[in-house]
């Protein structure tokens, strides 16, 4: 009964063949029509950008030849106007004979051919693999010896093996074809109105070539974490009205974890540039800690009552919007300070950042815990945060500040000759060294991007909870910025992440952990889920790399 509906190549070549002919003959009259118009039209265009670009020809001859082809491109219009009603409606035939036809005398039968010739490919597959089996009992009983057996073993696998491949062969075939016949009728659509597709139809193509080269293990390597953390969140989404009595899916809520995630996000973003060269910074949580006692030092409300190195700092005589610039320039400068000092070591003498990083941050907390005797410097003029920071109708425009990195980011990655370097200096150093880029300044801008970065998370993170700096503060950043990071897709193998991974990492973080909060659960036990996250992610990220390997 399957092979009854199974087209030989013959048998589907006959079906198509008054297609083909119907609509050829159309687009043979359209041809004629758009000869000396709409493709003469495109051929003097080309000829006039040629033209432009030629370094031949003098100004003057130039001026000549273009007024000559503007006259003749005059004519073309005309002609091709004359012509666009006489076209149209022939478009119009063709289409409405493919519509009538196309799938119902062609399409439907290849689809229905498809489907038999799978089940007939796995029936094969299916009965090579009983006669391998029946053979391989047959060759076991005769053996006795156990290096035989052992051999037989392992050619009975391989052929196994190859029995699979076969199949895949063959289902792949069958996939192509199918494929190759939806594709056949937006040839032809393509040739009739020179590559101008509807809405519609360009979605109908998008996904269908998304199912052609749809491959599960690839989608679930991708996606298979971002699924499992969005079944959690859905579990703890039903689990907290019953426990707590609150909703944990609401507009406030979702507010608050963008709120929370703004700063977390230059911090993110910071380190993401050294992750894609394979390196990583260990110190971003006392750069926060460093940012925040300096910010709140400067934006103190009236006289620190603090001191560093024994001085008191009195920043009451300047004007409030100058201190807060002056708090973001202190906070930017001391914190690329060190992510310079960290880069320079890294570039010059091949140190793994893991090394330099961890140096920098037993640096950093030990001078701002000694000069600050580890005290928390208080609140910050009340003003400051509804100056930069408003809500407005209740939303915090704190996120706007986030995005706005996330946009000046994803453009230095994508649009800028540092960005591409960077790409090419994580995925291949030597490569990009022969090929004439610096690796020691793009490793070196990549950790000033960062400390720039640090600078502004730390600043935004004192206006956020209004002050209270010291050099504790922010003390395990540098695990949840990297995290977000891994599970965002930020590949430290190198060379491999989107902005975009970074974005959704740090979001699924900062959700987690605030409705963990939200549920009750336990501080330590958070630090559970983050690890098994992380653990996860990286894994996966393993794996993909081994795949292409």
């Amino acid at each position: 009964m399957a092979n009854a509906k199974i087209l030989t190549a013959e048998q589907e070549a006959k079906l198509l063949q008054p297609i083909d002919e119907y609509v050829g003959n159309i687009q043979e009259k359209i041809n004629a029509l758009r000869e000396d118009g709409t493709d003469r039209v495109i051929e003097i265009q080309g000829e006039m950008d040629n033209l432009k670009r030629d370094h031949i020809y003098t100004q003057q001859e130039k001026d000549a030849k273009i007024a000559q082809l503007k006259a003749e491109l005059e004519k073309a219009k005309a002609v091709e106007s004359k012509n666009k009603d006489a076209v149209s409606k022939h478009i119009a035939e063709a289409e409405g004979y493919l519509k009538a036809h196309y799938d119902s005398d062609y399409y439907r039968a290849v689809v229905e051919s498809c489907k038999a010739e799978r089940v007939v490919a796995q029936d094969k597959y299916r009965a090579a693999v009983a006669k391998l089996e029946k053979e391989h009992q047959a060759t076991l009983s005769k053996l006795s010896d156990q290096h035989e057996i052992k051999d037989e073993k392992y050619v009975h696998k391989n052929r196994l093996f190859d029995a699979k491949m076969q199949l895949d062969k063959d289902l792949q075939s069958i996939k192509d074809r199918q494929h190759a016949a939806f594709d056949y009728k937006y040839h032809l659509i393509d040739m009739l109105r020179m590559s101008k597709f509807t809405f519609g139809e360009s979605m109908a193509q998008r996904w269908e070539n998304y199912k052609y080269t749809f491959n599960r293990r690839d989608f679930l390597l991708r996606n298979g974490l971002y699924i499992a953390i969005i079944v959690i969140f859905i579990v703890l989404c039903i689990i907290t009205p019953i426990v707590k009595n609150v909703q944990l899916l609401t507009v406030n809520n979702i507010l608050n974890i963008l709120q929370q995630a703004s700063p977390r996000m230059f911090l993110a973003l910071g380190v993401a540039g050294l992750i894609l060269l394979a390196g990583t910074d260990l110190s971003i949580g006392r750069m926060v800690g460093m940012g925040m006692t300096a910010a709140t030092i400067v934006m103190h409300q009236g006289i620190n009552t603090g001191s560093v190195f024994g001085h008191i700092f009195d920043f009451t005589g300047l004007p409030v919007v100058a201190r807060v610039f002056l708090a973001l320039i202190v906070c930017i400068v001391l914190c690329t300070v060190f992510t310079t000092i960290a880069g320079f070591f890294t570039a010059k003498f091949k140190m793994h950042p893991f090394i330099s990083t961890m140096a920098n941050m037993l640096v950093i907390f030990g001078l701002v815990t000694y000069s600050t005797k580890g005290v928390s410097f208080g609140a910050i003029e009340s003003t400051i945060p509804s100056m930069i920071i408003p809500k407005i109708n209740g939303f915090p425009t704190i996120i706007l500040w986030a995005v706005a990195a996330v946009v000046i980011v994803w453009f230095i990655w994508n649009k800028t000759t540092f960005g591409k370097n960077l790409f090419a200096v994580g995925g291949n150093p030597e490569a990009a060294s022969v090929s004439g880029i610096s690796v020691f300044r793009v490793t070196v801008g990549a950790f000033i991007l960062a400390g720039i970065l640090y600078g502004f998370g730390s600043w935004l993170e004192c206006i956020r909870m209004v002050g209270s700096g010291s050099a504790a503060y922010g003390q395990g950043w540098e695990m949840d910025a990297i995290a977000a990071c891994v599970v965002g897709g930020i590949s430290f193998t190198g060379g491999i992440g989107k902005i975009s991974g970074v974005v959704v990492g740090v979001f699924i973080f900062t959700a987690l952990t605030y409705s963990l909060t939200t549920l009750g659960i336990d501080t330590n036990l958070q630090f559970v889920f983050s690890g098994i996250i992380i653990l996860v992610a990286v894994m996966l990220d393993c794996l993909k790399y081994v795949q292409k390997k």
